[in-house]
């Protein structure tokens, strides 16, 4: 079943372009939102005054006595489309069914549009040329906060990044072994005849 959980993540970023469209969001506790950081300074030394990420949730949050969640998972998208990519009907199925490995009745799933994604704050949403010069670094720290300061998620059973999101993931097994219990980055291209698949396991959770 874990197999299966990361080979479907891994083939987001080789699903035929068809397949964007035929979206499922009926899944418990669907909610969207947005989160948004004052002043954010780039790694650069830039600045924006208001930098916006848009994110979805699935499943039921669990607490400790502080109130913080515990049972967070982070999937992270490739490098086109936005978060909605883990709703497609093919990937969504293999995942969030009942007793499938990222079941919404045991985790609380994060799945946000990457800065300069989607409904995040991105260059055409007018500054253009004029916008920040965003890296991996910036990407990675403005989700960070979005889980930890925006949804007040303290542990994430897991962090998933297919494509763009592989990469980040590297980052976040790096930079934050105490958040999480385990991490798999997957990176899928297509060609004529065959998809090529790669997961690496950075840690996984008992």
């Amino acid at each position: 079943m874990l197999a299966r959980c990361v080979l479907a993540a891994a083939l987001v970023g080789a699903a035929v372009p068809a397949l964007a469209a035929e979206t499922n969001t009926d899944w418990p506790g669907y909610q969207t939102g947005d989160y948004t950081i004052r002043d954010y300074k780039f790694a650069d030394g830039e600045t924006l005054p208001e930098l916006k990420l848009h994110y979805r949730t699935i499943g039921t949050p669990k607490r400790n006595a502080s109130g913080e969640i515990v049972n967070g998972v982070l999937l992270l998208q490739g490098n086109t489309g936005t978060g909605d990519n883990w709703f497609r009907s093919t990937l969504a199925d293999e995942l969030f069914k009942p007793g499938q490995p990222l079941d919404p009745a045991k985790y609380y799933i994060v799945m946000p549009d990457a800065l300069g994604r989607g409904g995040s704050s991105k260059p055409s949403d007018g500054l253009k040329g004029n916008f920040p010069h965003y890296r991996y670094h910036d990407m990675v720290d403005v989700t960070h906060r979005l889980v930890t300061d925006g949804l007040k998620i303290a542990h994430l059973h897991l962090v998933i990044g297919s494509s763009l999101g592989c990469m980040q993931q590297f980052l976040w097994a790096e930079w934050y072994p105490d958040l999480i219990d385990g991490t798999w980055a997957c990176r899928a291209s297509r060609s004529r005849s065959a998809v090529a698949t790669i997961c690496f396991g950075m840690r996984w959770p008992s």
